[in-house]
């Protein structure tokens, strides 16, 4: 049955990347279960329309909501006004807030598209006016963006939390030193890289200037501020479970975005309304799909089978801690991040637990390698956005981006998987 199973797979990937929509896609797949490999289908269907309707899955579309809403709102506006007091009068400061932005954003949203939605409009011609090429201004954006995958709360986390039964909040913890560490690791690059470009800078401010300047800017981007508090302070603070969460980011956004940043009006809330049901309509019906046919493979046996083949190639740790790494990797250029958790974690999982890897560092592993394949040709859906909001072609953005990959990106996969208190300590300091 492993051979079938790597043929449904090898069906799956085929078709992604020649462009077939999603649910086809996995239904192909299921018909190399079915056809080939003579899977009943008996019940399956009931079963992954059953697992549709886990509550905790109604955070997705509340966590995507929250995102449209405050990309439309002016609140992405107010946060770069504010974090641009402190390094707008320094060499690369214009690049350390688009990281930093796209950060503050991602603890809001959940998403890695919304940091490139909300922050490119604005950032990309500001810095574009201040000396950066555009293609490297739009390509660390973009890189920036994929900070929404790991700073918590994140979508892919819930995802991986309800597909292996581990905790969301400690997944959602588990990623944010990672997270953290790139936003860092880009900040750096881009100190360095800028001082190749003729960058014009904002006159240094005197003590009392910058002071009184930051507490204006503070007070008007307190409310946005106060919402990843409000959101991770009730997760953690045990008041709210992550769905609770996701509602009351909606509830609270909405009159943010009405009465007090003013750039929520009717026309573009429904806009907002409508956009987040078509990504969630799309992400449920993947779920479905991709649902199934990881069923069928924990029914047949299949990542048992996979444990038993590759331990008998090597039993080595590291090796095979490079190879999964390298998998993630690969899966993550071709299809969602959402796409591979579904279908990969529950494989891999009883791997690294034979290896003695935790599902909550596991979660970390995976959130990194997958977000990495959202910036990674040939899938590349942030990069591609990336390049229509910066209005720049995909090639000449492609070499900064796979600068700030390898020397941004590359070393915190390697220390997230080989440093287990980088994803662990966290979850470990709350109890988790």
């Amino acid at each position: 049955m492993i051979e079938v199973a790597l043929l449904a797979i090898g069906v799956l990937v085929i078709t992604l990347t020649l462009g077939v929509p999603l649910p086809y896609c996995f239904g192909g797949a299921l018909m190399v279960m079915y056809f080939i490999g003579d899977v009943t289908m008996k019940g399956m269907m009931l079963w992954g329309v059953q697992q549709l309707s886990n509550p905790i899955l109604l955070a997705i579309p509340l966590f995507v909501l929250a995102g449209t809403i405050m990309s439309q709102s002016g609140i992405a506006a107010s946060l770069l006004r504010f974090v641009n007091v402190f390094v707008g009068h320094v060499r690369g400061g214009l690049g350390v807030v688009a990281a930093v932005s796209c950060a503050i954003i991602g603890a809001i949203s959940g998403s890695g598209l919304t940091g490139i939605a909300a922050i490119g409009p604005l950032l990309i011609p500001e810095m574009e006016k201040r000396g950066y090429p555009r293609a490297y201004a739009t390509a660390l954006v973009a890189n920036s963006s994929i900070l929404g995958l790991l700073i918590p709360p994140s979508v892919t986390m819930i995802l991986y939390g309800w597909v292996t039964d581990t905790s969301i909040a400690a997944c959602f913890l588990a990623t944010l030193g990672p997270g953290l560490l790139i936003m860092a690791s880009f900040s750096i690059m881009n100190l360095w890289m800028s001082r190749k470009f003729p960058l014009i800078l904002d006159e240094t401010p005197s003590f009392g200037k910058l002071a009184g300047e930051a507490s204006r800017r503070g007070a008007r981007a307190l409310p946005a501020l106060l919402l990843p508090v409000i959101i991770l302070g009730g997760i953690y603070g045990g008041v709210m479970t992550p769905t609770e969460a996701a509602a009351v980011a909606v509830i609270y956004s909405i009159p943010v975005g009405f009465l007090i940043y003013r750039g929520l009006k009717l026309p573009n809330f429904l806009s907002a309304g409508r956009e987040a049901a078509t990504a969630v309509g799309t992400i449920m019906v993947m779920i479905l799909f991709s649902m199934i046919l990881s069923q069928m493979f924990v029914y047949e046996s299949i990542p048992q089978q996979m444990v038993s083949a590759i331990f008998s190639v090597t039993e080595n740790k590291i090796l095979l801690l490079i190879f999964i790494n390298i998998l993630l990797f690969l899966v993550g250029m071709v299809v969602n991040d959402a796409t591979a958790i579904i279908l990969i974690a529950p494989l891999l999982l009883p791997l690294m637990t034979a290896l003695g890897i935790s599902p909550v560092q596991f979660a970390a592993i995976m959130g990194v390698n997958t977000a990495m394949g959202g910036v990674t040709p040939p899938y590349a859906s942030i990069l591609y956005l990336g390049a229509r909001v910066g209005n720049v072609k995909v090639t000449k953005m492609i070499p900064p981006a796979m600068f700030l990959i390898v020397t941004g990106y590359v070393p915190v996969v390697f220390l997230t998987s080989f440093w287990p208190d980088l994803s662990l300590f966290l979850p470990r300091l709350f109890g988790y």
